[in-house]
């Protein structure tokens, strides 16, 4: 079924063909003889909604989710091989005329999306197999991943050209100013809770197609997730906490599901009322289940929604493979770990991770005292925690990715960590059970549930203020996702609440060792913290105007010698 799914989205778009189009204002309509033969049955509209899917899975869109989330912060440095325009990024020397800027392949998502929802309805008029219901959980589907596209522009270059009409005909022009960020938010919150209990609540299918079906597809659950994430940049903490609340609901009862069935569930267990995956099962010796789960087979139980990529399948992942690395021997990737985040964690002095913390070890490799990526690279990995005091002690064993693995967008701790930022600004009374949240996920990472070892983390060394509880939330996060596309972008929104860029300056020029003042005076801008809009963008759209940051002779000014 997964192969089906795929070579019907794959036949769409090679008679759409991705177009090489260089911005907004270039998306191309459809062809006329298409439209005309085309929108006739339900199979149709499937096909061009997989093909959404496709084109947030081509490199365009999935590098852009790794520099746009992750280049800026303070997680990365240079590798092996880095192109250009990544090296500026990385020396905080960004122009409009590079082609990281470039939107284009997030707006052709997004008028795809745009497409369903126009035609959806009218093939539900004319084709009797097509159900109602079936066209409303397309739309849906359509809608939520029309509004994750925006989302992730609105997050990197604030206010972007926003528009729910599709291209369809050559006499459609769209010449559109840039709609403000907050508008945009308001906007995507409306048309997601409109649609929300039209999506599909959960697929049931045989047990091998029906994990890749709940979380590789968008269901009413990602879209409860993707709402607890606007409504928390929004500002919106009581909503924001409703929603992470209906998807940890749905995960306990998935968790109780899964113990009638199997009677016994012995790599998952519950921390607090919580139900997460063991890093080490009940019964082993060894550490790093859970990073096999979630990132090396995929599709995991805690899994809200990723974007598949088959092993088979001819589009690769290209941000793991180019920028991460893939099997020993073959690259080294072009980004690598600054020295602070993970020197010295075996040792017990490294200020980050404390030494039984496990994802510092599946997540990372250290060659040639480099530390390289290795989220998404490890496939499986064995390793102990106890009684260690250097990498040699760890024992580890690994078993690298033969195929290319999926990117996770949300999963179950990122509902959990949304919900303790949502409850840290609800005030004081709310610390404890933030705190319980983010020791709950620290917990998992430390194993401490099954062993004798007492929490890394204590209440009491956080709870006196609201940037103690802050600072504790971010430093989790950063453990948590760190390599996922979303540093940068936590960052900027904490930027963002401030009011001020200061936070972000202290943490994003950790990992520099040169120009390090220049690189700070210039992030204290606030408009800087978000991207110039594309030099191309500009020359074709008269009513977009470049944010102010990046002056007018783009390619000459704010630059970092």
């Amino acid at each position: 079924m997964i192969t089906k799914v795929r070579n019907i989205a794959c036949a769409l778009c090679a008679t759409f063909a991705f177009t090489g189009c260089d911005g907004f204002l270039e998306i191309l309509p459809m062809n006329e003889v298409v439209l005309e033969n085309y929108w006739t049955e339900k199979g149709d509209v499937v096909s061009v909604l997989n093909s959404c899917y496709e084109t947030l899975e081509t490199e365009d869109c999935l590098v852009r989710m790794g520099v746009w989330g992750e280049m800026r912060s303070d997680n990365l440095k240079i590798g092996t091989n880095v192109p250009n325009e990544i090296n500026e990024i990385l020396k905080e020397n960004l122009l409009p005329s590079n082609s990281m800027c470039s939107w284009a392949r997030f707006y052709e998502a997004i008028n795809r999306c745009n497409i369903v929802c126009h035609y959806a309805p009218q093939v539900q008029e004319i084709d009797p197999n097509y159900t109602e219901s079936e066209m409303k959980a397309n739309i849906a589907e359509a809608t939520a991943i029309r509004a994750l596209c925006y989302f992730y522009l609105i997050r990197t270059f604030r206010d972007v050209p926003y528009t729910t009409t599709p291209s369809i005909d050559d006499s459609q022009t769209y010449i559109i100013p840039a709609t403000p960020f907050d508008v945009v938010i308001d906007t995507l919150i409306t048309d997601l809770e409109r649609v929300q209990y039209d999506a599909v609540r959960r697929y049931y299918l045989d047990d091998s197609y029906s994990a890749y079906h709940n979380s590789s597809k968008i269901t009413r659950t990602a879209i409860h997730a993707l709402l607890a994430d606007l409504y928390l940049w929004k500002g919106d903490w009581d909503n924001s906490i409703k929603y992470c609340d209906l998807v940890l609901d749905f995960k306990r009862q998935q968790y109780e599901e899964m113990l009638d069935r199997e009677g016994n569930v012995n790599d998952i267990a519950l921390f607090g009322d919580i139900p997460m995956i063991l890093d080490k099962p009940e019964g082993e010796v060894l550490c790093g289940h859970s990073y096999d789960e979630i990132f090396g087979k995929g599709n995991s139980f805690e899994s809200i929604f990723e974007l598949y990529f088959a092993t088979n399948q001819q589009q690769s992942n290209k941000w793991v493979d180019d920028y991460y690395g893939n099997a020993r021997g073959e690259m080294n990737g072009r980004l690598t770990v600054p020295d602070f985040l993970r020197k010295d964690v075996a040792q017990g002095t490294n200020e980050v991770f404390k030494k039984t913390d496990a994802r510092a070890y599946s997540t990372t490799e250290m060659d040639n005292s480099t530390y390289f990526i290795r989220k998404y690279v490890h496939y499986d990995v064995d390793f102990t925690t106890q009684n260690i005091n250097t990498e040699k002690d760890l024992k580890f064993e690994v078993t690298y990715s033969s195929g290319n693995p999926n990117w996770i967008i949300y999963r179950l701790t990122d509902m959990m960590l949304i919900k303790a930022e949502a409850l840290i600004q609800k005030g004081p009374e709310y610390y404890t059970e933030a705190f319980m949240l983010i020791n709950y996920v620290n917990k998992r990472a430390n194993d401490v549930t099954t062993t004798s070892r007492g929490d890394t983390l204590k209440l009491k060394d956080y709870t006196e203020s609201k940037v103690q509880m802050e600072e504790l939330l971010l430093a989790e996060r950063q453990r948590e996702f760190m390599f996922e596309g979303k540093r940068w972008f936590d960052l900027v929104r904490i930027a963002r609440r401030d009011g001020n860029n200061n936070r972000l300056v202290t943490l994003a020029t950790r990992k520099y060792i040169e120009n390090i003042n220049a690189i700070k005076i210039k992030l204290a801008n606030p408009d800087i913290i978000y991207f110039p809009y594309a030099k191309s963008e500009l020359k074709v759209n008269p009513l977009l105007k470049q944010n102010p940051a990046y002056g007018h002779d783009e390619d000459s000014e704010l630059t970092t010698k």
